[in-house]
C-alpha cells in the first residue's frame, strides 16, 4: 500500500508560527513531501506568504495585509504571538520562499486574491516559471474560476480544488485526472475517498492533526494529509507501514 504524501499546512503550525521560516524548516526536518502555503499581494504588488488577510491574526502588525507595501511588513514581528522563542520571524515574499527552499521542498500554493485575484493569479504563476518549478509545485483554491484562470496562464501548472465542506462530488470538480481534491476530514469517509479516486483524481485530507485520525486515513489509503504535525503524521506513517 502506498504510503500518502505529508502535507504541511503552513509548515510546521502547530510547533512554530506559520507560514514563517522557522515552520518551513521544521516541517523539512520532520519530513514533509509538501508545504501548504496561502499567498497574498502587498499594497506594492508583491506576492507575499501569509495565512490570513488580516496582520493581527498572525503578527504584532494590524489591519488589512494588503493596505502594506513589502517594506512596511518587513518590520513586523511574524513569531512572537506564538512563543517568545519565535520572536523576530519575518513576513515572505514568495520570491524568497522560492530561493531559500526550492530545492528542499515541494510547494502547494493558494492564492488568496481581496477583489480581482488576476495579478497575484499572474505572479504565482510566473514565480513558478522563473524557478523553474512546475514539475514539483502546485496551485489549490476554492475559486474554480481562479484556477481555470490558472489554468489559461499556463495549462502544465498542476491545479487542485479546496472542497470547502460536505461530501465532495469530483465530477463537478474541474480538475483534470490526476489532479488533487482537498477535502476536509469531516466530509470524508472510506467509501467517498475510493469515490474520489476511482473518479481519476488524488484525495488530500485536511486536516489530521491527532494519531488516531491519521491511523484512520491511512486506513482508508487517501493520497496526501494535510497537517500542521508534519513530525507526527510522518511517525505514524512510518510506523503503519512497519507493521504491514
Amino acid at each position: 500500500m502506498p504510503a500518502p504524501l505529508v502535507v504541511a499546512s503552513g509548515g510546521a503550525s502547530r510547533d512554530a508560527p506559520e507560514h514563517t521560516i522557522a515552520a518551513f524548516e521544521t516541517a523539512i526536518r520532520d519530513g514533509a513531501d509538501a508545504i501548504a502555503m496561502q499567498v497574498r499581494l502587498s499594497r506594492d504588488g508583491q506576492p507575499v506568504v501569509f495565512g490570513h488577510p488580516r496582520l493581527e491574526r498572525a503578527s504584532n502588525g494590524r489591519g488589512a495585509l494588503g493596505a502594506h507595501t513589502v517594506r512596511d511588513l518587513k518590520r513586523l514581528d511574524a513569531g512572537g504571538w506564538k512563543d517568545a522563542r519565535f520572536a523576530g520571524q519575518r513576513i515572505q515574499t514568495l520570491q524568497e520562499v522560492f530561493e531559500r527552499f526550492r530545492d528542499a521542498a515541494t510547494f502547494w500554493l493558494e492564492p488568496c486574491a481581496e477583489g480581482d485575484g488576476r495579478g497575484l493569479e499572474e505572479r504565482v504563476v510566473s514565480t513558478l516559471e522563473i524557478y523553474d518549478a512546475l514539475d514539483r509545485c502546485g496551485v489549490w483554491s476554492a475559486d474554480l474560476e481562479a484556477l481555470e484562470r490558472v489554468r489559461g496562464l499556463n495549462p502544465d501548472v498542476r491545479l487542485g480544488v479546496i472542497w470547502p465542506a460536505g461530501m465532495p462530488h469530483p465530477s463537478l470538480a474541474g480538475l483534470r485526472s490526476g489532479e488533487v481534491l482537498r477535502a476536509p476530514v469531516s466530509s470524508l469517509t472510506r467509501e467517498g475517498v475510493e469515490a474520489i479516486q476511482a473518479a481519476g483524481f488524488r484525495c488530500c485530507a485536511e486536516t489530521a492533526d491527532e494519531p488516531a485520525l491519521v491511523d484512520r486515513l491511512v486506513g482508508w489509503r487517501v493520497d496526501a494529509l494535510a497537517t500542521g504535525r508534519p513530525g507526527l503524521a510522518r511517525t505514524r506513517i512510518d510506523r503503519l507501514r512497519s507493521l504491514g
